[in-house]
């Protein structure tokens, strides 16, 4: 089977199919490229996003199955926080109460 270009980090992630680093527990999410070019430019343009990744291509072969073959990284993934749409509800609230009672003055 021929081999791919996939790009890992300094933490032993993989840079997935979702646009997000994965740690490799399911190879068929991993963003993978047959160039080694493809995953090169990959790799600068998340490179110019985030100043501390450390980065690089590397050559891996496929499955059986198409998948490429990966060692899981024994890092846990970061988790990524979200703020509760009920925060950002209320932020609205206040603004629009706030253009309600300037306009209600000049009326």
């Amino acid at each position: 089977m021929p081999d791919v270009f996939v790009i890992t980090n300094q933490l032993g992630h993989f840079w997935g199919k979702s646009k997000q680093w994965v740690d490799g527990k399911d190879p068929r999410t991993i963003l993978r490229a047959r160039h080694q070019d493809e995953a090169v430019n990959t790799l600068v343009e998340l490179s110019t996003k985030d100043m501390t990744l450390r980065g690089q291509v590397i050559e891996v072969p496929l499955s059986q199955r198409g998948e490429p073959v990966v060692s899981v990284s024994d890092t846990p993934l970061p988790q990524i926080e979200e703020s509760p749409a009920h925060d950002l509800q209320s932020s609205d609230d206040a603004s629009s109460t706030a253009i309600d009672t300037d306009t209600a003055g000049t009326a």
